[in-house]
């Protein structure tokens, strides 16, 4: 596996830490975290109103365009 370094501001890595337990790398919490990111953007994407029609609303529209 190819690894970096990155610059981060001791408060930045005290803050890191403290979503890991002992022992564990700062690469797997940034993996753990980016993760649950992942999932939130995924959660917010799918719960957003935007765009959002009511199903009466898309019915009356389906009943306009394919009439009975």
């Amino acid at each position: 596996m190819d690894t970096t370094t990155i610059q981060l501001s001791k408060e930045t890595k005290d803050k890191l830490s403290s979503f890991g337990v002992k022992g564990e790398s700062y690469d797997i919490i940034l993996k753990r975290i980016y993760s649950l990111a992942v999932k939130e953007q995924l959660r917010s994407f799918l719960m957003s109103s935007e765009g959002f029609m009511p199903i009466e609303d898309a019915i009356k529209e389906a009943d306009k365009k394919w009439p009975k």
